[in-house]
């Protein structure tokens, strides 16, 4: 399993492959190099659903799989390919911190009352070990 922070460049349309086969591509742009970085990943079947409510320039985290196979040519020419296979998109700013990318709300900046306070601080005299 790998993971990629980045911002989405290109979102293509699913496209089904077969009768029993969809698959989405997309491409984000990664940037904390010293060259900007495009790669493109790949959605397949129930999974192609991720990207809804995605658009260009957001910034997301991908979690993804490197998948790799082989392919012989009609004229017996092996080749190999390799793909990014996504799982996961999380927005930037809600999968780590759980803070809506929109920043905080009133209900998060609400302040602290004397009463949450001390019973933080008979927690803190507590002996337990956890």
């Amino acid at each position: 399993m790998f993971k990629l922070q980045g911002t989405v460049k290109v979102l293509h349309p699913t496209v089904q492959v077969s009768e029993k086969f969809s698959k989405r591509e997309f491409v984000v742009t990664e940037s904390s190099g010293m060259y900007p970085q495009d790669i493109l990943f790949q959605l397949t079947q129930d999974k192609c659903a991720l990207l809804d409510g995605y658009n260009v320039n957001d910034g997301v985290e991908v979690s993804f799989n490197l998948r790799g196979r082989e392919w012989t040519s009609p004229q017996g020419e092996v080749k190999y390919f390799n793909s990014l296979e996504a799982w996961r998109i999380d927005r930037l700013g809600t999968a780590n911190t759980g803070m809506p990318a929109s920043g905080p709300s009133a209900m998060n900046l609400a302040p602290v009352t004397a009463a949450s306070a001390e019973m933080t601080v008979e927690k803190e005299d507590d002996d337990l070990p956890f």
